[in-house]
Parts: C-alpha cells; sequence; structure tokens
C-alpha cells in the first residue's frame, strides 16, 4: 500500500506561472512600427505571434521541469499596497503596456487554469499557493522578489531550480526591506544599499536589525515597518482565505 506522503513526491508539480511578467514579454516582443508615409506612424501588436511564443515558452518550461500542470497567476487591479503607502509603483503610471494587453490577458484567462485576486499581485498570488500546506509547486519567474518565499522557485533566466528555505527567505526580505526598491516606488532605509544590508544582517537576520537600521538613519519602527509591508511578498499564513483579506505583516514575525 502506498502512503499519502510517497505519492505526494512522486506527483508531477504544478507550475505557478508569473502571468504578468511572460505575457508582457510576449505581447511586447509581437509589436511592430508600420510607416504610412507624411510622416505618419503606427505601432501594432500581432496577437498571433504573442500566443504563439507565449504558449512555446510555457511549453518549454514544462519540458524542462518534467510536468504538464500549470497556473496562471494574474495581478489584480486594487493592489493592497497602495492602502499601506499611495505611491507604490506611482512611477508606473508613465509606462505603456503592450498593444491590446487586457485582451491578451483574457486570452490567457479562457486559455489557461488560472487566478486572479483583486487585491494582490501575482507574485503575492504565487507566493500564497506555493506555501500553502501539502502544495506541491514549483514558481516560476524571473523576478528576484520571488526570493523571498520559502519554495521552489525556478528562474529560466538563469536556468536555476532553488529550493528556497525559510531561512533564506526571510533573509531576502529583510534584505528587500532595506534596501528598498525604486521600480516599485519604495525607498527602503536611507543611504543602504545591498552591501551594507548584507553587511548588517550576516548570516542569522532578525527583525531587530531591521528596526535599527531606521532608528540610525533618523526614522521610526513605524516607517521600517511600513517597508517591511511594501516589501512582503505574501505566504499563506498572510492571507485569510474565509475573509479574503490579507493579514498585513507584524513585527511579531520576526
Amino acid at each position: 500500500m502506498t502512503s499519502k506522503s510517497s505519492e505526494q513526491k512522486t506527483e508531477t508539480p504544478t507550475l505557478l506561472i508569473d502571468a504578468d511578467l511572460y505575457l508582457f514579454r510576449a505581447l511586447a516582443a509581437s509589436e511592430h512600427c508600420d510607416h504610412w508615409g507624411n510622416d505618419i506612424w503606427t505601432l501594432f501588436s500581432d496577437h498571433k505571434v504573442a500566443k504563439d511564443i507565449f504558449t512555446r515558452q510555457i511549453q518549454r518550461f514544462c519540458d524542462h521541469l518534467k510536468t504538464d500542470k500549470v497556473f496562471m497567476c494574474i495581478s489584480g487591479q486594487n493592489n493592497f499596497r497602495k492602502r499601506v503607502e499611495p505611491t507604490y509603483k506611482g512611477g508606473r503610471k508613465k509606462s505603456r503596456k503592450p498593444c491590446g494587453y487586457p485582451a491578451f490577458v483574457e486570452w490567457c484567462r479562457d486559455t489557461y487554469d488560472s487566478g486572479c485576486e483583486d487585491v494582490l499581485e501575482a507574485d503575492d498570488l504565487m507566493g500564497i499557493l506555493a506555501t500553502t500546506p501539502g502544495a506541491n509547486a514549483i514558481i516560476v519567474s524571473d523576478d528576484k522578489d520571488m526570493l523571498t518565499i520559502p519554495s521552489r522557485l525556478y528562474l529560466p533566466a538563469r536556468g536555476e531550480l532553488i529550493d528556497q528555505t525559510e531561512t533564506a527567505a526571510d533573509h531576502a526580505f529583510f534584505m528587500q526591506t532595506l534596501t528598498g526598491d525604486t521600480t516599485d516606488g519604495y525607498s527602503g532605509c536611507p543611504k543602504i544599499g545591498a552591501v551594507t544590508a548584507a553587511r548588517l544582517l550576516g548570516s542569522g537576520a532578525n527583525w531587530f536589525q531591521v528596526e535599527a537600521a531606521f532608528i540610525k538613519a533618523g526614522l521610526t519602527r513605524d516607517d521600517a515597518l511600513t517597508q517591511a509591508r511594501l516589501a512582503r511578498i505574501l505566504r499563506h499564513d498572510d492571507w485569510d482565505v474565509e475573509k479574503q483579506e490579507v493579514r498585513l505583516w507584524e513585527a511579531s514575525k520576526r
């Protein structure tokens, strides 16, 4: 008789795909400019080409990781972090999505198993699903933020499959809190870059070290907590399944 635990080990994993990232890349690669003469130019995208790029990319992931199970993780429209800090990702309003992006997302949702929560980013959905007890999943993303999740993570650009421990994930989370992310619009701790953050945290990172750095910089514990909540990619315990609400990260979870 085969035990349940051994069955889970032999079962093929589900790939949690960062659909935001790979849909964007596929559609951007399908864009073209046309010159109609008299200084008139138009920009268009060929969704047939984009769909082919996307589906071949997903198939490569499946072939490499030896599974046919995929789940597309898509960002919602009302990111909860904007309630923590209204300027979160404010700089991205000026950036343009490729032509027909909403329709391309809908095609993905109609074609593949997928999930989208209104207040969550795709990163959060991947983090929650990957850390759900009993999950047999691999996150597929080139986003370094996913190193803050204790799970299996495949980084296609590097060709690396990582088994990220909770200790390593927490270290990456505290690093991100200290260094911030200018792309996402949160600053971290003033004058602390990756080298300084790594030196401050050492190998046994904990929240008190993070707080101390913010206080030394003339800020407060609340400032540190706000940056942590912006940096935190949600895990299973950070999401209230019944209420469909985010449990904001607390310093007690150090």
